[in-house]
């Protein structure tokens, strides 16, 4: 079960990845507009939204990776107990 959440952890990570990744693309497209005030706003929410997506990837990650480490590592030590 620890390994099939931390698959998933690691889905996640790609999939916030690819959503951050087309945020910018977004956010580039948006830039070359003429500078209005909801303009700057959108700017400023994406910049956000993408700090934040990659800040929800980057802490998937590491607990994917740790999980699916503690998780091989248990199937190890109970193999050579046994």
């Amino acid at each position: 079960m620890n390994k099939l959440i931390a698959l998933l952890q690691l889905l996640a990570t790609v999939v916030l990845g690819i959503f951050a990744l087309a945020t910018a693309v977004n956010l580039i497209l948006i830039s070359m507009r003429p500078e209005t005030i909801s303009v700057v706003n959108a700017i400023i929410g994406q910049g956000i939204l993408i700090i934040c997506m990659l800040a929800l990837a980057s802490i998937s990650l590491r607990k994917g990776l740790k999980g699916l480490r503690s998780d091989s590592s248990g199937t190890i030590s109970e193999e050579s107990q046994e």
